[in-house]
């Protein structure tokens, strides 16, 4: 997959970040995702999130995320695959949904708790059987759906755990589970690392990665999917921008 147009967008951002790398102040320290985990944080009111996607197959997702009332957050995304790179055959997918309430701010003892829906769906013209990309209208990993999520700081300032569950398309007889750890080694940086799809082995996935503060609006992840299968390896790189309304 090619990410030259991707990559000259993240060269002129560093750029034009660097001489504020150590500013104060940063508004996506509250982190509203690990990689593909939801976390019981949420952006303020009057907050907005746009977040850049890059991902295989030269699929570029656009995420949009709004703060409309206190604790509550409502967002769109919209996927272009094969985007980037020599196909010609580019195709504009269907509007995905995402919302989220955090109910439970946490206190000494208890965790904060946040309840919501994200529709996104990746891996867009897969074979789930056989893992192969074909002309196919299927997606590998199908929606998070409803879920439930639970984040706490644990044993040392800036590490935090996340856990909780989902049912994609709120079946009920499929229930699945993450598990997820950030930790901010110092202010520009922090290390991501999740266990998502918890139901059996074959399907789960686990994902590293980690998050560069390129200036107090805008954040850069570099993440790999589905670590330790081979050629289902997946490379992700990422960019958030949030900012008022």
């Amino acid at each position: 997959m090619k990410f030259s147009r991707f990559f000259s967008v993240v060269f002129a951002a560093l750029c034009m970040a660097a001489p504020a790398w150590a500013a104060e102040g940063d508004p996506i320290s509250t982190e509203i995702t690990i990689i593909d985990v939801p976390t019981a944080e949420v952006l303020d009111r009057y907050q907005a999130s746009f977040n850049t996607r890059v991902y295989e197959h030269g699929t570029v997702m656009e995420s949009i995320d709004f703060g409309v009332y206190p604790r509550i957050n409502i967002g769109v995304s919209v996927a272009i695959d094969n985007w980037i790179g020599s196909s010609h055959t580019v195709k504009v997918l269907n509007p995905e949904f995402q919302a989220k309430w955090k109910v439970y701010d946490g206190s000494l003892y208890l965790p904060a708790i946040a309840i919501g829906y994200d529709g996104r769906r990746y891996g867009y013209g897969y074979n789930p059987e056989t893992r192969e990309y074909i002309r196919s209208k299927r997606y590998l990993d199908n929606r998070k759906g409803g879920y439930v999520t639970l984040t706490r700081e644990i044993f040392v300032p800036n590490l935090t755990l996340n856990g909780g569950v989902n049912f994609s398309d709120f079946d009920w007889n499929e229930i699945y589970m993450f598990t997820g750890l950030y930790y901010k080694i110092i202010p520009q940086i922090t290390l991501l690392s999740e266990w998502d799809n918890i139901r059996n082995m074959r399907d789960s996935r686990l994902n590293l990665g980690a998050r560069f503060y390129l200036h107090p609006s805008l954040a850069l992840d570099a993440s790999f999917r589905r670590v330790g299968r081979g050629d289902e390896n997946e490379r992700i790189l990422q960019l958030r921008y949030v900012t008022t309304f």
